[in-house]
């Protein structure tokens, strides 16, 4: 499980922060995961592990950038517009699995290097991001996050689900 500013700051008592950081978990095991096939060498299974992190950050993404990111981007714009760039760089990634397993044989390893951004996206977002969102926020703001979700849906109520994007 991935350790966080969040576990003590009380951004976990929000629901949508909560949710993130769940989905937060979710890929970090995904991404343990990831590394067992790559050192098994099983191509095909980092393929399906990249949709399944995919379906995982679709709606996830989708609430940061319609929903938190807009409300911090006054305060704190060089830092939500260089998370996008991350989101962008790994939703390509991701996506190059999108219709099957990758025939170009670098993808392996790009991917895996993507993942290791992803991993530190993550705690910029749980580390930074949230608690500023907890203190800079109010509650119409996270009224907005909160129909963000509600429009986009949750992973874990449909894992299936594809990259939501804007």
């Amino acid at each position: 499980m991935l350790g966080s500013v969040c576990e003590y700051c009380g951004c976990q008592s929000l629901a949508a922060i909560d949710e993130l950081t769940r989905e937060h978990d979710t890929v970090v095991n995904l991404i343990g995961e990831v590394r067992a096939a790559r050192a098994a060498a099983d191509t095909g299974g980092m393929a399906d592990l990249a949709r399944r992190i995919a379906a995982v950050l679709g709606p996830h993404t989708e609430v940061e950038e319609k929903g938190l990111f807009p409300l911090l981007a006054g305060e704190f714009p060089d830092q939500v517009a260089a998370l996008e760039a991350e989101h962008d760089a790994i939703e390509a990634v991701l996506g190059q699995a999108a219709a099957g397993t990758p025939t170009d044989p670098a993808w392996p390893d790009r991917f895996v290097r993507i993942l290791d951004v992803l991993r530190d996206h993550i705690l910029k977002e749980q580390d930074g991001v949230f608690p500023a969102a907890l203190i800079s926020l109010s509650g119409a703001d996270w009224d907005a996050v909160d129909a963000v979700r509600a429009r986009v849906g949750s992973p874990t109520a449909s894992p299936a689900g594809g990259p939501a994007r804007r």
